[in-house]
């Protein structure tokens, strides 16, 4: 029979909110539809939902092909002694548990590079496309979140009474929106990682856990200070909109502050704390104690969220790591006098391609490049 991955999140809804929406129905097979309507009509549906949940779907699966292989006959069922035949029960709704998890399990192992990943609290990941719309259901039904296009949104109406964590991974080549259930606006770079809550709750700061870049509009609520925690350094502030830079690949950590205030810490020194006013920067070494402070425009280092890739003063060396963060390339440059050069230059990923960049920049220092694939080889 044609199995849906509807059914287990239809079935979720339905426990959660009592109901589903009709056209929701509609996109199962008519087998799936029988088998709620039956589960609605003796009373079973939460019970079947603790059922499927509790099973050890591998195992259940292969069971279930040694069933079918051996029998291929009709089975007919009593639902009102539906779980005194727990075996049967795993043949029918495990055919849509099962193959699902089937999928996801497959999923895990060929998710593409440049896959926008959102890690579930159960260690799921689903894909989420630049273009899709989709809601996020969480573990026991209810929604949680809903996706539309190049942004995620969190609800602030669920009631939760513990800490549950999301994170979303940006690859290369890309950026993504998130509105978290407080209402902080964060926009994620490309390479980014992001870890949150999927509801923030009374009494405890709101806290995430940034790997990468992303520029924060924080929703103000001074009984629960927002927190960024960053690779040895935490930014905390009240209600403000700045920018954190913090890639594993480059030695420094830099807060930029638009609107408001942030105070800056070391973890290693956490009663040490620096404040910043805006249009200025922080930054953080690990091979140094002190955060340097420094007025910068910050034009800068947010142009990034409408494509724009600014350059001053900055070494061929780590304008390359940019270029293949942001277009999603291997740069491999065979001219090592480049690489300590100085550039000051602008350019906009969503007008010119990577092509058109390294020509440019060719006609200033000289170089030639050939590309193949993702891979680009200056010479």
């Amino acid at each position: 029979m044609y199995s849906s991955p509807n059914l287990v999140n239809i079935l979720k809804e339905i426990v959660s909110n009592g109901s589903v929406d009709a056209s929701r129905i509609k996109l199962l097979s008519p087998e799936e539809q029988e088998l709620i309507i039956e589960l609605q009509n003796n009373g079973m549906l939460e019970e079947a939902l603790l059922y499927v949940e509790s099973m050890d779907a591998e195992k259940n699966w292969e069971e279930l092909k040694e069933k079918i292989d051996a029998n291929k006959k009709t089975v007919v069922i009593n639902w009102k002694n539906l779980f005194q035949y727990a075996a049967i029960f795993v043949g029918l709704l495990s055919l849509v548990y099962v193959f699902q998890y089937e999928r996801d399990t497959q999923a895990k192992t060929i998710i593409p590079d440049d896959a926008i990943q959102l890690v579930l609290e159960n260690g799921d990941i689903q894909v989420l496309s630049p273009n899709g719309e989709q809601q996020i259901i969480k573990r026991g039904g209810g929604v949680v979140a809903s996706q539309k296009e190049n942004k995620i949104s969190y609800s602030s109406s669920n009631s939760m009474n513990k800490l549950v964590y999301n994170e979303i991974k940006i690859p290369y080549g890309k950026t993504f929106e998130i509105t978290l259930s407080d209402g902080t606006q964060v926009n994620m770079n490309a390479g980014s990682a992001l870890k949150y809550p999927v509801q923030f709750i009374k009494g405890h700061n709101r806290e995430v856990v940034l790997e990468g870049e992303a520029f924060f509009s924080v929703t103000k609520d001074k009984a629960h200070p927002f927190i960024v925690k960053t690779r040895g350094v935490n930014v905390k502030v009240l209600g403000t909109k700045f920018n954190v830079s913090s890639y594993k690949e480059e030695a420094e950590i830099n807060t930029v502050l638009v609107e408001g205030s942030v105070s800056l810490s070391n973890v290693g020194m956490p009663n040490n704390n620096t404040m910043l006013v805006p249009g200025e920067k922080g930054t953080w070494n690990n091979q140094k104690t002190a955060i340097a402070v420094k007025k910068v425009d910050t034009r800068i280092y947010t142009e990034w969220m409408t494509g724009e890739l600014v350059f001053r003063k900055a070494a061929f060396k780590d304008i390359i790591i940019r270029l293949e963060r942001s277009y999603n390339v291997t740069i491999e440059n065979t001219k090592k006098e480049l690489l300590d050069k100085k550039f000051n230059a602008s350019f906009n990923k969503n007008i010119e391609n990577i092509e058109e960049v390294l020509t440019a920049m060719s006609k200033i220092q000289n170089f030639t490049f050939k590309r193949d694939g993702k891979l680009i080889k200056i010479n």
